[in-house]
């Protein structure tokens, strides 16, 4: 007698309700302190380089965060693939606050820059792991209006400048860095005792332990990350301080050029175990949304970092003042961000949004690089409310679509490329927008002040120049400084283009939920 067999199918396991709370809540503040750490410290950076005579590291306090959460980002997705989200989300979280801790203890602007690069480092696991555990715990159709980085934690991204600003003016911007710490024991405390679900299994820790070379793919890791410090070395370093024919420049891009074809071949050889599998990269919905990602963000970093500058620069305003003149732009963010997931939901598509975002995001930056010192009040906050808007609908839509398309077991690495994109892409247009402003400010200081030697101001910081400056030649210093500015949002606005074009590969998949039709 031939018995039937019946296929068994297991339902997803969701969090629910104070266990959903308890988790959101968590990510949340996570969330929130990265966005705080990313905008608090932009009021506060021409002050840091006053303090350090660092105008010319401006790009590194940026660029060293980003490069720590950069190289360590591809590894990151093996890691949560193969380690329980929860500890491996908490062990990241550390050392984050690390390197919280180093960069407010620091005496010398190289001290700053490794700080950063630990706190990057951390980073790099904890935005991964923040998006891989929402996954884990809701549904693919609630997760734009769960995200966590809508709405609560953009109150971090708002605050940001002022309480950076205010930190800076009447205490210290050690402060910035020390604000990360005391809220480190509260997210350990409410993560440690909750249960996170799993879509897919893991192996058990020991038995991972035991092969970790080959799970991780240590040595993919071991080849990827020279190659990607070279690259950003000689990235910052080009023309400003070395020349781009120089043999360190021209040696840094040949090691980093051969280095990454070598780790080219071994991931092709490792197949579906490499650290970033080309069955994973490949999809076309994961490389458009790399690149969208890795532009969006490098305009985003652009923008906080020297839209402040031009601020206390070039208009000469303290810092809290300047963190008080991003609000336009922050607030505006905001408000489109929280709009966003509601938005998607309605019309059920995310390359749509992600492509006007775009343009408002091309035409904020084409607009901001029209400052001069006398802008007008009037339109440098419309100038910043249209970028705000683009940035705030834009931020969420290449996450939604790999979330949306890719297989869940294959999600961590899917999401660490995406990550990888953003630090990447980030740290690279930073030491572009760097290198733009240094050479750009030696020539137009030149024809503007001919008188002035431009290293002199360079060294004395972004505000403390004004004390060294011959008041006769101070107005062509602010010409040069805001023309300088200028050629930087340019790169900005070629982004918001590029982010354009590659957001209509995206993939056009519905997240409306099929109705189910009844049962008779």
């Amino acid at each position: 007698m031939k018995s039937d067999s019946i296929t068994v199918t297991k339902e997803p396991e969701w969090a629910y309700g104070f266990q959903l709370l308890n988790i959101l809540a968590a990510v949340t503040i996570v969330s929130f302190l990265m966005l705080l750490d990313g905008t608090i410290v932009v009021a506060a950076v021409p002050r840091i380089t006053d303090d350090f005579n660092s105008l010319k590291d401006i790009g590194w306090y940026g660029a060293a965060y980003q490069l720590g959460s950069a190289v360590f980002q591809p590894l990151t997705g093996k890691i949560y693939m193969n380690f329980i989200p929860k500890w491996s989300f908490l062990a990241f979280f550390i050392i984050f606050e690390i390197g919280s801790l180093i960069c407010g203890v620091v005496s010398t602007s190289g001290m700053l820059i490794g700080g950063r690069v630990v706190a990057g480092v951390g980073t790099s696991g904890m935005l991964n792991g923040t998006m891989l555990i929402i996954a884990e715990c809701v549904p693919m159709q609630k997760r734009p209006s769960r995200s966590p980085h809508v709405p609560k934690p953009f109150l971090g991204l708002a605050l940001g400048p002022l309480i950076g600003g205010a930190l800076t003016e009447y205490s210290t911007w050690r402060w910035c860095f020390y604000l990360n710490l005391p809220l480190g024991g509260l997210v350990a405390a409410m993560l440690v005792f909750v249960r996170i679900p799993m879509q897919h299994p893991r192996p058990p820790p020991l038995s991972t332990i035991r092969k970790i070379h080959t799970v991780l793919d240590l040595t993919g890791f071991a080849i990827f990350a020279p190659a990607l410090v070279m690259l950003l070395l000689a990235l910052q370093g080009g023309g400003t301080t070395w020349s781009w024919n120089s043999s360190q420049v021209i040696g840094l891009f040949c090691g980093a050029g051969a280095t990454f074809i070598v780790f080219l071949y071994w991931n092709y050889r490792k197949g579906m175990t490499a650290m970033l599998p080309f069955s994973i990269a490949g999809q076309q919905t994961v490389w458009t949304s790399c690149l969208v990602y890795g532009l969006f963000m490098g305009n985003l970093y652009t923008a906080s970092y020297w839209v402040p500058v031009y601020f206390q620069g070039v208009k000469g305003v303290s810092p809290l003042l300047s963190g008080v003149y991003i609000l336009p732009m922050i607030i505006s963010h905001v408000c489109a961000a929280l709009c966003s997931g509601p938005i998607v939901k309605i019309v059920g598509y995310y390359v749509p949004i992600a492509m006007f975002a775009a343009i408002l995001l091309t035409i904020g930056s084409g607009l901001m690089a029209t400052f001069s010192p006398d802008t007008s009040t009037g339109k440098w906050i419309g100038y910043q409310i249209i970028y705000g808007v683009g940035r705030g609908l834009g931020l969420q839509m290449p996450l939604i679509a790999v979330q949306s398309t890719v297989l869940p077991q294959q999600l961590p690495i899917a999401m660490a490329l995406v990550i990888f994109s953003q630090s990447f892409g980030a740290a690279m247009m930073l030491s572009f927008a760097e290198t733009i402003y240094s050479n750009s400010f030696k020539t137009l200081i030149a024809k503007y002040a001919p008188l002035v030697n431009a290293w002199s101001v360079i060294d004395a910081g972004a505000t403390m120049f004004r004390s060294i400056v011959p008041g006769t030649e101070l107005r062509g210093v602010l010409t040069a400084y805001a023309e300088s500015i200028d050629r930087v949002f340019y790169l900005a606005a070629g982004m918001g283009v590029g982010c354009f074009f590659f957001a209509a590969g995206m993939g056009w998949k519905t997240l409306k939920k099929k109705a189910t039709p009844s049962k008779a």
